[in-house]
């Protein structure tokens, strides 16, 4: 297996190796899994594996869970089928930064992704390294998101295009989760910033400490909210994946954002995401 990084900032594309041969073999796996700990996403060519074998070895990292909102492949629980098609040309909710389903209470560890079809052209996936955005902020913005914790919302996202019933359904299912705003890496013990597409507000803002009328308030937070959210957009701490069919990524949830770039004319792309059952952020 040779290994190539990609950017400075995250990012190495494995080839020599089928990852379908890491279902069974312990050694492999442990390999591949360091490395993603290492460049926090990994890329790969030409795995041309069934959907068995996909589900099969995304579960060697953990249990796989279901979105409900994309469609799962009927036949493989757990295999969500991210398909885009022209008759739906304003189907573009992945166009944002975001990091998987942190409206969750216990947020995907990660997720494997392959690609089924592609567009001739554009379409690319652009991962940002939530670790370096953290360590480069400014030390006054590290101490005043120090113990900050925020709101992560389904409703206003997923859910809002959807009917008024519908949508208090969704989130009654999956009422808003609250996530320290610098959650610690569970194995690595890194700080990473963890707001995205998907945090809605700060919920312990309104302190003596922030605010001196409700001006501030009204302000402060939302304004603070977006700088933290902007980080994700810096280039120097991204890498931007050109997908093939049986293109695979493979990305640590906890330590990474990620952007579907959607300048393509209407036509197909399909993706098949495993996502990783993860933890409690802390």
């Amino acid at each position: 297996m040779h290994v190539a990084p990609l950017t400075c900032a995250l990012g190495a594309e494995l080839t020599g190796v089928n990852l379908a041969d890491a279902i069974d073999n312990d050694g492999l796996f442990a390999q591949i899994n360091a490395l993603l700990l290492q460049h926090r996403v990994l890329f790969l060519r030409d795995q041309n594996f069934s959907r068995a074998e996909h589900v099969a070895f995304a579960q060697r990292f953990g249990a796989l869970e279901a979105h409900p909102v994309a469609g799962s492949d009927p036949e493989h629980p757990g295999l969500v089928r991210i398909y885009k098609s022209p008759e739906l040309p304003n189907d573009r909710y992945e166009n944002a930064w975001h990091t998987d389903a942190t409206w969750r209470e216990s947020p995907p560890m990660g997720c494997v992704l392959r690609c089924v079809e592609c567009p001739p052209v554009g379409g690319d996936t652009m991962w940002a390294n939530m670790v370096l955005a953290y360590e480069k902020l400014p030390e006054h913005i590290k101490q005043q998101i120090d113990g900050l914790r925020a709101r992560h919302s389904i409703e206003a996202t997923f859910g809002a295009a959807m009917p008024l019933e519908k949508r208090l359904a969704l989130k009654a299912q999956f009422p808003d989760a609250e996530h320290p705003v610098v959650r610690t890496h569970p194995v690595t013990g890194e700080k990473t910033l963890f707001v995205n597409s998907f945090t809605t507000h700060f919920t312990n803002f309104h302190t003596p400490m922030n605010v001196r009328y409700g001006q501030d308030y009204t302000q402060g937070g939302p304004m603070l909210l977006e700088y933290l959210r902007s980080q994700a957009l810096i280039p120097e701490y991204q890498v931007r994946w050109r997908w093939q069919p049986n293109s695979v990524a493979i990305w640590d949830n906890r330590s990474t954002q990620h952007y579907a770039v959607m300048d393509y004319p209407p036509c197909h792309r399909k993706m098949e995401r495993a996502g990783i059952v993860g933890d409690k952020p802390f």
